[in-house]
């Protein structure tokens, strides 16, 4: 890249910092970015420092947000004794998708990977374990992603909350609706078979 002007390389070593973004990728971007609209890239820009400036964590249940508990935990028409616990702020708004959920939420920020160096301390987990001790949670149910780390910290995670004396839940994993049998791995097969219910 020393073939390009400083500006340009500067782009898209910046553009090759984000996940999935490699070389060739963040080259068409920087390029794109310099063929837009002046105003159009400001616009970007601000977006990009007003996100990083005005957004934190809830005080509550550690979601992304703007205001401080979030508009989840300030919502007094949600049931407050179920917790569904996800791993990334981005699976909250999957679940509110779905209009079915209408208790409240804990982000983890992530799942124990020990090849990842990620342990219990990494992620929220403390948080989860003193709200459920200070309030008057019944349910919590298990959302974390169906991959070997998200299984991992679903299974430490229902071990630690034992104790707490309360239903401890996890989403059915299986195929998706629209699916084919033939396509689908061993893996998913055997977890639909487990989660099957009577018709």
């Amino acid at each position: 890249m020393l073939h390009y002007p400083e500006p340009i390389t500067n782009l898209i070593d910046g553009f090759m910092r984000l996940p999935g973004i490699g070389p060739k990728t963040a080259q068409r971007l920087a390029f794109h970015v310099l063929n837009m609209k002046e105003e159009d890239v400001l616009e970007i820009a601000k977006a990009l420092v007003n996100a990083k400036r005005h957004l934190s964590h809830c005080s509550v249940c550690c979601n992304i947000t703007d205001v401080n508990p979030c508009r989840f935990c300030q919502d007094t028409m949600r049931q407050r004794s179920v917790i569904c616990v996800v791993q990334e702020p981005k699976d909250v708004a999957a679940m509110e998708r779905t209009r079915e959920f209408n208790g409240m939420y804990h982000v983890l920020h992530g799942a124990l990977s020990p090849m990842e160096g990620i342990g219990p301390e990494d992620i929220r987990i403390t948080e989860l374990l003193k709200r459920v001790a200070d309030e008057e949670v019944q349910e919590v149910i298990l959302a974390t992603n169906p991959t070997v780390e998200g299984e991992a910290t679903a299974m430490y995670l229902s071990r630690l909350l034992r104790p707490f004396q309360l239903k401890v839940t996890r989403i059915a994993h299986g195929l998706p609706v629209g699916a084919d049998l033939e396509y689908a791995d061993e893996v998913t097969l055997s977890k639909a078979l487990e989660g099957r219910r009577e018709l």
